[in-house]
């Protein structure tokens, strides 16, 4: 029973604080971007992030268009639930190695992002290719810094962007072959610790 309950409350902790994290990234990722802050859906994701990222923002300032505020929150979010969930286990409350998960799970997770937005970028494209909902204007924003580089060297044929394939794979191989899962791996990081890995 208390393994159950145990289970529920770390299953609570990391979906509301992770989504929570999802909504700190996207912020992070939208002001690498520049995209469109007039955008609905940006101004909510800015107005939920104020809070907890306004007294960071007035010790970190940003670094180009790297905000290094929003970051460092992601990273504390990420280790708040990590050394939560560590806890609830039966582990340490804290330990330095922590930190270095927390970066981890942190570059799994804009890894993640960026693959399920390239995804509903290329759905949307067949399903409603010239839709101006404030989603898909903003996902093709998220998306279009990653895909140009990607296009400049497989450019559209016939109206169809194959550049997207290239990017998928890049995202892939980073992320499972070449550093996430490989230095997940070599760090020991616990199997469904961080949401991504």
């Amino acid at each position: 029973m208390v393994s159950n309950f145990a289970s529920a409350i770390v299953f609570i902790i990391q979906t509301v604080v992770g989504l929570y994290l999802m909504f700190v990234l996207l912020r992070f990722l939208m002001q690498l971007s520049k995209v469109d802050y007039y955008n609905p859906i940006s101004q909510a994701i800015v107005r939920i992030t104020n809070p907890p990222s306004l007294p960071l923002r007035a010790l970190l300032p940003n670094i180009g268009r790297i905000d290094l505020a929003t970051l460092i929150l992601g990273i504390i979010l990420q280790l708040a639930i990590i050394c939560s969930v560590m806890k609830i286990s039966g582990g340490a409350i804290f330990s330095l190695i922590y930190l270095a998960w927390a970066i981890v799970g942190i570059s799994a997770i804009i890894l993640d992002i960026y693959f399920f937005a390239l995804l509903i970028s290329v759905i949307s494209s067949w399903l409603a290719p010239y839709s101006t909902h404030p989603a898909l204007l903003l996902v093709k924003e998220l998306t279009n810094p990653l895909c140009e580089p990607a296009r400049r060297l497989i450019p559209p044929l016939g109206g169809l962007d194959f550049s997207i394939i290239l990017v998928f794979m890049g995202i892939t191989l980073v992320d499972e072959y070449l550093v996430i899962k490989p230095i997940a791996l070599t760090l020991r990081i616990p199997h469904g610790l961080i949401i991504g890995l």
